[in-house]
């Protein structure tokens, strides 16, 4: 009986150990009584272990860390109480930090800390960037002063040493190593290509050949060339001038490529090396170009024909191009260079379809005092713009023939303009003689009040 009490009793101890063990959440170990004694004893130490590292967190404010310890501390022991009463602290304390940060970034103005963190760092950053600032522009400045008086040394130094190369009787190899031995970087040679061709402009024939031969003799050209194959348009514009001035056909194909190029300034840089390094066909770019001719690049055009004295191009070819301001720039050219042998042409251009070109024709022909126009000038009156009847009538003046006065008179007559009565008056008094005596019988005659007009012109006060 005792036997049977006793195995009885000891089976209902197993059951009551395990049941509890399963409210407490802890897993049965179907092993011996030492392996669980073992096991126990890890559990603790990994208990104390959670909780000595989660209150060393806790001491140093870092309660992310100390939270995730003491909840692992809380799942060896489940019913423990202090680490549920840390987790409660650690938890308060994420959560009045998360507060304290946002009305610190709303600008709280009653505890402005975050506000006042923020304007000394923004104003530390300005402070920093002002000295920074500063200490560039001073290092620039005196980077360009050095520049500067670099710039005026090798000025005075390469133009002492240029004249008296150009002026030379033998060519001095001493000198040649000198001026080699100074023009020994890139802004030494620069200095010096500009001198050259500043004093190329000057210089013709011989001296010029010879100012020629020391750029190549130097090298020069492969940095002017250089400068024309560059990507950037105002170096390639720079290194065409350059090779230009000094007469070196070497970049061609690249001048060529750039005289429909969108870049104005480009373009005409490209136009001024065809016209300085091709003269027998320096004007072949005005019969391709497409764009407008600008009035700059007509003026730089002229100026380099009566500088250099290069051949007038076929202005009476030009004419009949399809670019209105091509023929623009070529009746200007006539006017200015009297080229009388282009009237046939420029009499085919009073019927173009552009007023201002018709405008320009008329005003030429005045200018170069051809008569025989004067039958077209009349017989075009009636149907042109009130411009070009103005300009027909200064033309008319201009040339100056009798046959005209009939004419003349109708205008003064059947027009009720005043300027073109005033023009056609005046006109009448260039005349002469028999122009004035025409206007004298029509200040006395009674058909029509011509009395203000006439005073007018006959006045010697205004003429």
């Amino acid at each position: 009986m005792n036997k049977r009490f006793i195995q009885l009793r000891f089976i209902l101890n197993i059951v009551l150990i395990t049941f509890i063990s399963l409210i407490a959440n802890l897993p049965v170990y179907p092993a011996s009584e030492k392996e669980s004694a073992e096991l126990v004893l890890q559990r603790e130490r990994d208990y104390e272990k959670r909780i000595i590292w989660g209150e060393r967190f806790f001491s140093l404010h870092l309660d992310a860390l100390a939270l995730k310890q003491f909840e692992r501390a809380n799942k060896i022991k489940p019913g423990a109480y202090f680490p549920q009463y840390r987790i409660k602290q650690v938890t308060l304390r994420l959560n009045q930090s998360q507060n304290r940060f946002v009305s610190e970034f709303i600008f709280d103005f009653n505890k402005p800390g975050f506000l006042i963190t923020a304007l000394i760092l923004v104003i530390v950053f300005s402070i920093t960037s002002m000295v920074i600032a500063l200490a560039t522009a001073l290092i620039n400045r005196n980077n360009m002063m050095r520049a500067e008086k670099r710039k005026q040394y090798l000025l005075e130094e390469y133009q002492t040493m240029l004249v008296n190369y150009l002026f030379a009787t033998e060519i001095n190899q001493e000198f040649i190593s000198k001026i080699k031995k100074i023009s020994n970087n890139k802004f030494n040679r620069r200095i010096l290509i500009d001198q050259m061709i500043d004093l190329s402009i000057t210089l013709t024939g011989e001296e010029k050949e010879k100012l020629k031969n020391l750029y190549l003799l130097l090298g020069l050209d492969k940095d002017s060339y250089k400068r024309a194959m560059s990507r950037k348009w105002h170096i390639k514009a720079k290194g065409f001038r350059e090779l230009a001035f000094m007469n070196i056909p070497s970049a061609n194909k690249e001048i060529r490529r750039c005289l429909t190029s969108r870049n104005d300034i480009l373009r005409m840089e490209a136009q001024f090396a065809t016209i300085r390094l091709y003269p027998d066909n320096s004007f072949e770019f005005l019969e391709q170009l497409k764009k407008r001719y600008t009035l700059w690049e007509q003026l730089n055009v002229y100026e380099t024909i009566t500088f250099h004295q290069l051949n007038l191009p076929d202005f009476d070819h030009l004419l009949k191009s399809t670019n209105d301001s091509i023929v623009m720039f070529s009746l200007r050219m006539i006017r200015i260079f009297q080229l009388r042998n282009t009237f046939n042409t420029m009499l085919e251009l009073l019927s173009h379809k552009s007023a201002e070109i018709r405008n320009q024709a008329i005003h030429v022909m005045g200018a170069l005092k051809i008569n025989d126009c004067l039958p077209q000038l009349k017989r075009i009156y009636k149907t042109e713009t009130y411009e070009n009847c103005l300009e027909i009538i200064k033309a008319i003046a201009s040339i100056n023939d009798e046959s005209m006065l009939g004419f003349l008179k109708l205008v003064l007559d059947k027009e009720d303009d005043v300027q073109l009565q005033i023009e056609a008056a005046m006109a009448i008094n260039k005349l002469g003689i028999k122009g004035s005596d025409t206007l004298n019988k029509l200040l006395t005659s009674d058909y029509k009040n011509y009395q203000i007009i006439v005073k007018h012109v006959l006045d010697k006060r205004i003429n």
